[in-house]
């Protein structure tokens, strides 16, 4: 299969993504570490009804680093600037882990862009001073060993213990996409991700449909975080036998959550 990866030159980056289908436009964002290819068994399916655009985040994939400090909110405005180049004014974004704490960012600047929003395997939560302490210690691992140590010691962790055999493929598959990342791309998700506030008021505060989706059995984000507001406009999903990488263990289960979530949106 041939796939149709574009890059497009924007002020801070070059950003590589791909755009599948036609329809209502559809934003997948990947976690740290990943790229648009974390969504391979997902975007498929979705793209048959909507236009599905996955891109890499800065200094991931096949994206250059940004050239500047990395924030949560500047890769936010980076995904709006891709939006305004491909002329998209209205979208549902789903985003995963860091890719979810970027769409948080982003209903809260441009939430009038959204139609609806989703976090997978993230959180509105901040960093706890432990979780600092863990982001601190990976960015010295990244700049004294390299990024195929971080790698290597991060993606097992991705998986529910139950998964790492029987996706043994697809845990070898995260492992070659994680090598990819820059070190610069690396290091500033770090940052960000450490630096980023408690942004729960925006899902207490939001009118749109919400989509919080989580593993039973995720070691990274557990699914209380993510469950973290409940009100009539947030469908909560909790995923059976998944751990943080449902788009791999779970995906039948997983775009079968997002197509009835994207259904129920259009009717409100």
């Amino acid at each position: 299969m041939i796939l149709k990866i574009r890059n497009i030159t924007l002020q801070k980056l070059t950003m590589a993504y791909r755009d599948e289908g036609v329809g209502k436009p559809i934003v997948l964002l990947h976690g740290f570490c990943g790229s648009h290819q974390y969504w391979e068994k997902v975007i498929p399916e979705l793209s048959k009804e909507y236009r599905v655009i996955a891109p890499d985040l800065p200094g991931h994939g096949n994206s250059t680093s940004m050239n500047e400090r990395y924030s949560i909110e500047g890769m936010a405005a980076i995904i709006k600037e891709l939006l305004d180049e491909l002329k998209i004014k209205d979208v549902n974004m789903f985003g995963h882990s860091l890719g979810g704490y970027i769409t948080l960012a982003f209903a809260e600047r441009y939430g009038n862009q959204l139609n609806s929003f989703s976090l997978i395997h993230s959180t509105a939560f901040p960093d706890s001073e432990e979780a600092k302490k863990g982001r601190e210690a990976n960015i010295d691992k990244v700049k004294h060993q390299g990024i195929h140590t971080l790698i290597d010691g991060l993606v097992p962790n991705l998986f529910s213990p139950d998964n790492l055999n029987k996706h043994a493929d697809d845990v070898d598959v995260t492992k070659k996409i994680g090598y990819l990342t820059s070190h610069e791309g690396a290091i500033g998700s770090l940052k960000a991700m450490k630096d980023r506030p408690d942004r729960n008021n925006i899902l207490e505060n939001t009118t749109l449909p919400v989509l919080l989706l989580a593993g039973d059995h995720d070691q990274v984000i557990p699914y209380e975080k993510t469950f973290s507001v409940t009100k009539e406009n947030i469908k909560h999903s909790l995923l059976k036998n998944a751990g943080h990488m449902s788009m791999f263990e779970s995906h039948e289960q997983l775009i079968s959550e997002l197509k009835a979530f994207l259904n129920r949106s259009e009717i409100l």
